[in-house]
């Protein structure tokens, strides 16, 4: 069960699973297959850099991508896919989010600014809209899983500050609506 994502809520949550990849595996045509990792994509720990995104991640410093450099993906809502196509469990990893988690319900979390803490400080991520799922999904996960994603395939973050988040337990805190609703800066930080 998750806990509802509203301005004031401070969850315990989970950070189930941390991905950078230094380059995009989906192209060309989903029956062809995805390309092959060329190096670790999952991690005990990622850097995000406010403005940039993840540190290491094929998104990282893109213009076009400044807004939506984050991808941030609820555990349960993979496991409700599951359930819903009766396919067994299905790999998290292969969704291509940068951060999963367990105990909230990431897709509320469009258009809040909320902040997540694992250990090493707050990070703090605008929730710009809805991290789409693609055709890829039929493939890589299992039949029917891209349209059974729609409404639940995550959110697409900005990080208005830099810091580390790491697997584990961790502290997810709902600060505001929109663009003005709270300061990009925390104790320690500069602008």
């Amino acid at each position: 069960m998750h806990e509802e994502a509203r301005v004031g809520t401070v969850t315990s949550v989970t950070v189930e699973l941390l991905l950078a990849s230094p380059r995009s595996r989906y192209v060309g045509r989903p029956s062809d297959g995805p390309e092959p990792a060329t190096g670790v994509e999952t991690h005990d720990r990622l850097e995000l850099r406010a403005g940039l995104g993840v540190v290491g991640d094929r998104y990282f410093a893109r213009p076009a991508h400044r807004a939506a450099s984050v991808t941030v993906f609820a555990a349960e809502s993979l496991e409700t896919v599951a359930s819903l196509l009766g396919s067994g469990p299905l790999d998290a990893a292969a969704t291509r989010r940068n951060i999963v988690l367990r105990g909230v319900d990431v897709d509320a979390l469009t258009g809040l600014t909320f902040s997540l803490d694992s250990g090493d400080g707050p990070v703090l991520l605008r929730a710009n809209r809805p991290a789409n799922p693609c055709a890829w999904m039929d493939v890589v996960l299992a039949p029917g899983a891209f349209r059974a994603l729609r409404g639940r395939g995550g959110i697409r973050c900005e990080p208005l500050t830099s810091g580390a988040l790491r697997l584990g337990p961790a502290t997810l805190a709902v600060l505001g609506e929109g663009d003005g609703a709270v300061s990009a800066t925390r104790p320690g930080s500069s602008t």
